[in-house]
C-alpha cells in the first residue's frame, strides 16, 4: 500500500508542477485534464500526510519512553503515544477507500429523467413527489438544478426531465437509477385500499466533447406545431423540435420554449446525454458480471426502492436497507440512503482487493 501512496504522492507533486507553468492556460483541454486528476489526487495525498505525521509522533513518543528518565517528559510521550495508536487503524481504512479505483463519470454534472409507470395518475402523481424529494437533497448539496422538459398529466406529471449541475453530482445520484415502488392509499381511494405504482429514474451523465460529440450526421432533425397550453405563439408555429439519432432509433422531442432554436439545442442536450449513457451503461454491465454486489451501474429495469407509505418504510432492494423515516426522506433527507450505498460500493470494492 506505501509504495502505491508514494507513487500518488510523486504524481501530485508532478501535476502540481505543471499547473505552475504559466503556458498550461493557453492549452485549455490539457490544462482541465490536469487539474481534474490533481483534485482527485488531493484527498489522497492530504490523509497520507496526516498519516506519516502520525507515524512519526509514534516513534518519537517511543524513543523519548525508551531513553528519557524524567518523569513528566514520559507521561507526555504516553499520552502522545496513546492518542496516535488510536488514531492509526481509522486512518489506515480511510486510506485503503481514497486508494479504491474511482469512477471516472463521478466528477459530471448530470441530465435526470422520471418517468410514470404503472399505475395511472397515482404514478403521475408520485413522479411530482419523487421530483420534489430530489430538489430538496440538490439544494442541501449547493447544487443547481434546471428544468429541461416537463409532460404534464390529468393528475400529477407524466415525465420531468432536468439537469443537475455542482461538485460531485454524478456520484451520488447514479444510484437513483432503476424503477421506483411505491404503495400507498391514492387520493381517489375511497375504501382505504393500498395501491403499488411505479416510476422510472434515469440519471445519466452529461456528455461533454473531450468524452463524446454527438455525430449531427447521423441525426434526423423534424420540426412540427407544439401541442398543449402555453400560448398562441406556441400553438400557432413550428416550434417543437424531434430529433432521432438514426443509429440507435432514440428519438428525443422538446417543445417547452417558444424558441425552436432553444428547443433544438435541449433536445440535442438529451439526445447527446442518452447515447453517452448507453455506451456507459454497456460498460457497467460487463463490470457487473465480474463484481456482482456492486450498485448504481445504471440497470433502468432493475426495482431498486419501495417506498411503503402506511409503514412510514423506505426500502433499497440492492442492499437489503429498510428505513422507519420515509416522511423525512420524501422531504429530501435522502444522505442516510445514498451514503449506505456508498459504503456497500466501497465494501465490495474493498473485498474484491481482498479476493
Amino acid at each position: 500500500m506505501f509504495h502505491k501512496l508514494d507513487a500518488v504522492v510523486d504524481r501530485y507533486e508532478e501535476l502540481t508542477e505543471k499547473l505552475a507553468d504559466p503556458s498550461i492556460y493557453d492549452r485549455q483541454d490539457e490544462f482541465k485534464k490536469i487539474s481534474s486528476e490533481r483534485a482527485n489526487l488531493e484527498d489522497v495525498v492530504i490523509a497520507y500526510k496526516e498519516y506519516k505525521q502520525v507515524m512519526e509522533d509514534i516513534e518519537e513518543a517511543k524513543n523519548i519512553l525508551k531513553n528519557e528518565k524524567d518523569e513528566d517528559m514520559r507521561e507526555m510521550a504516553k499520552e502522545v503515544l496513546a492518542e496516535n495508536e488510536g488514531k492509526v487503524e481509522g486512518m489506515e481504512a480511510e486510506i485503503k477507500i481514497l486508494l479504491l479505483p474511482r469512477d471516472p463519470l463521478d466528477d459530471k454534472n448530470v441530465i435526470v429523467e422520471i418517468r410514470a409507470g404503472a399505475g395511472g395518475d397515482e404514478a403521475s402523481i408520485f413522479v411530482g413527489d419523487v421530483w420534489r424529494m430530489y430538489q430538496y437533497y440538490i439544494k442541501e448539496n449547493g447544487w443547481k438544478q434546471e428544468l429541461i422538459s416537463i409532460s404534464e398529466g390529468d393528475e400529477g406529471i407524466k415525465e420531468v426531465i432536468f439537469s443537475v449541475t455542482g461538485e460531485k453530482v454524478y456520484s451520488k445520484l447514479k444510484y437513483e437509477s432503476g424503477v421506483h415502488r411505491v404503495q400507498r392509499v391514492p387520493k381517489t381511494e375511497t375504501q382505504g385500499r393500498v395501491h403499488t405504482s411505479t416510476i422510472t429514474v434515469a440519471v445519466m451523465p452529461e456528455a461533454d466533447e473531450l468524452d463524446f460529440k454527438l455525430d449531427l450526421n447521423e441525426v434526423r432533425i423534424d420540426v412540427y406545431r407544439s401541442s398543449g397550453a402555453g400560448g398562441q405563439s406556441v400553438n400557432t408555429t413550428d416550434s417543437a423540435v424531434r430529433v432521432t439519432h438514426i443509429p440507435t432509433n432514440t428519438v428525443v422531442a422538446c417543445q417547452d420554449e417558444r424558441s425552436q432554436l432553444k428547443n433544438k439545442d435541449k433536445a440535442l442536450k438529451i439526445l447527446a446525454a442518452k447515447i453517452y449513457d448507453e455506451m456507459i451503461r454497456e460498460k457497467h454491465a460487463k463490470e457487473a458480471a465480474e463484481r456482482k454486489g456492486l450498485v448504481g451501474t445504471g440497470d433502468r429495469s432493475e426495482r431498486i426502492r419501495t417506498y411503503n407509505y402506511p409503514q412510514g418504510r423506505l426500502s433499497d432492494h440492492r442492499i437489503g436497507l429498510t428505513l422507519y423515516s420515509l416522511d423525512r426522506i420524501i422531504e429530501g433527507d435522502l444522505a442516510p440512503v445514498i451514503d449506505a450505498l456508498i459504503a456497500h460500493n466501497q465494501a465490495e470494492l474493498l473485498k474484491g482487493q481482498d479476493d
